[in-house]
């Protein structure tokens, strides 16, 4: 009975865990490409300790998406890992060595965001979580001197 249970754990944590085989996998850059992709990981290997300070969102209808702006408490970005999942609806992004200065403002008039979520792992290390309304495309990238990172959503 104990290896039955281990066995039924073993097969429902790998039908919750990401096939990076069918995942597109991209390492972020300092520029926006204008790719946009629907569903993938993507990951910036090197970065620097930093904070959280402040989510904003803009939609202006002729640039034809809605951009996503974190911004950060240096002049860049820590490393990081994201995931897009399609199926949720959702990007969840860990921040490695970084933390949630304040209180973030919940994010008002957003077209695609339903929520803006932050989970503290540890002192060291922060998830965010994106409530899409839909199944949307993305663009990531980051800027310098501030670090930010950018997500341009479009349908």
């Amino acid at each position: 009975m104990k290896y039955l249970w281990i066995l039924v754990g073993i097969i429902s944590f790998s039908a919750l865990a990401q096939n990076l085989n069918e995942e597109r996998i991209w390492k972020l850059g300092s520029r926006k490409k204008a790719i946009y992709l629907g569903h993938g990981v993507f990951h910036q290997n090197v970065g620097t300790r930093s904070s959280v300070t402040g989510v904003r969102s803009s939609n202006v209808a002729d640039r034809g998406y809605e951009r996503l702006v974190i911004d950060f408490g240096g002049a860049g970005i820590p490393r990081l890992y994201g995931h897009i999942n399609e199926n949720e609806k959702k990007i969840s992004i860990d921040f490695f060595e970084t933390s949630v200065t304040a209180q973030i403002a919940a994010l008002k008039n957003t077209k695609n965001v339903k929520s803006v979520d932050f989970l503290a792992i540890d002192q060291n290390q922060t998830t965010m979580e994106i409530q899409l309304k839909s199944k949307l495309n993305f663009d990531v990238f980051y800027l310098e001197n501030p670090g930010r990172l950018v997500i341009d959503i479009r349908p």
